[in-house]
């Protein structure tokens, strides 16, 4: 039962164009081509980056912090309450005026200590400036590494130039090892990123970037058995090309160093749209999607691979918009550069809230809302 069903998931048929099967993919005459065991190379990959990432963040990134003037602003904690704290844990972490209200009344607190609570408390459970630059800090090295070692590998290759050169002589077309070591690596950080996902400071487009990393996996998994590699390769270095530099605008934004910041995320938006909406869609998808089809019949695998870059393009049209968005709001202002998808902490003034709690007392848990505006931050 079972090796009828392995030969029917491993089908010729299925992963490749009529006439053509696993036998094409056979190392022979010095040539090697990839392989499915090649794949669990990128687990211990992943494993290192796990185990570098933190090394990295304390022995680089803090220093790097240090010198741009980035440390961990002191927060005021919540005092500890058991009925706020069940409210926030179990209902809401942001209560509505009548909530606040019947929480007054079962605390004995006035309305505005009650508010200042939920405002201490959810600032508590907020990534710090500091956590953001070190996370930021690991990935635009990596990006910007990865970018270049990228283009050192693909600088001498003919399908870089001509898209249609990626399906000369597939699928027997003998993998360099070069390629390998890009793919694995490559391979490697995006499962590190899935598995340091629980610690990595959480953002408002989280599920789109849990479905980017996995679609991403997937998507260079199914082209290494197939022998895609040409293909994923370009993939790669058009998504290194523009994130690093997103990271270093962060890097600056977090330092305060808004013109340096907004001139990089400039840059970064030009090069994403560039690389993203027109390149990507009109240049390597368009090259998988219509050129096969001339040369073979369509197959499973070419619907599976294609489907997964039209969920990336999805993807990159919903940032887009977001970038977009980011630029025109600082363009005419010249305000810093916001990350949209980031948790915004809420500010207060300490002196403030030493008044309030004297008034507070003095009036017996009565007093006049004072207003509090949020400050921005990436």
């Amino acid at each position: 039962m079972l090796s009828e069903l392995r030969e029917m998931i491993w089908a010729d048929w299925i992963w490749f164009p009529e006439g053509h099967g696993w036998a094409d993919l056979k190392d022979h005459d010095g040539l090697v081509f990839p392989k499915a065991q090649d794949l669990w190379a990128a687990l211990p990959i992943a494993l290192c980056f796990l185990i570098i990432r933190p090394i990295f963040e304390r022995m680089v990134a803090i220093p790097q912090a240090s010198l741009l003037g980035v440390s961990d602003k002191k927060r005021v904690c919540a005092h500890p309450n058991p009925t706020l704290e069940s409210y926030f844990c179990k209902t809401s972490k942001h209560p509505t005026q009548s909530s606040i209200e019947s929480l007054s009344k079962q605390t004995d607190w006035s309305v505005q200590r009650v508010q200042r609570w939920f405002r201490r408390r959810r600032n508590q459970d907020r990534p710090s400036k500091l956590k953001k630059l070190q996370e930021a800090s690991w990935r635009f090295t990596f990006y910007f590494l990865a970018f270049y070692a990228g283009l050192a590998v693909l600088i001498d290759k003919p399908w870089l130039y001509e898209m249609k050169q990626m399906w000369d002589g597939f699928p027997k077309m003998p993998l360099m090892p070069s390629q390998y070591w890009y793919y694995m690596v490559e391979l490697g950080f995006y499962i590190s990123l899935v598995f340091s996902v629980a610690s990595d400071v959480k953002r408002k487009d989280f599920k789109e970037q849990m479905v980017h990393h996995v679609a991403t996996i997937v998507l260079l998994s199914f082209s290494w058995l197939v022998n895609y590699t040409r293909a994923g390769t370009l993939v790669m270095l058009l998504h290194d090309a523009s994130d690093y530099l997103m990271e270093l605008a962060k890097i600056f934004s977090y330092a305060g160093w808004k013109r340096t910041c907004n001139c990089i995320f400039t840059v970064f938006a030009a090069v994403f749209i560039i690389t993203r909406l027109v390149f990507l869609p009109f240049w390597i998808i368009h090259t998988t999607v219509v050129y096969p089809l001339t040369v073979y019949p369509p197959f499973f695998i070419y619907y599976l691979f294609n489907g997964l870059l039209f969920v990336l393009q999805a993807l990159h049209i919903f940032w887009a918009a977001l970038i977009v968005h980011i630029v025109i709001k600082f363009l005419p202002g010249n305000n810093i550069v916001e990350d949209e998808r980031s948790d915004k902490e809420e500010s207060e003034s300490e002196d403030d809230d030493h008044d309030h709690e004297q008034r507070e007392k003095s009036m017996n848990g009565h007093g006049e809302i004072h207003q509090y505006h949020d400050s921005a931050r990436l």
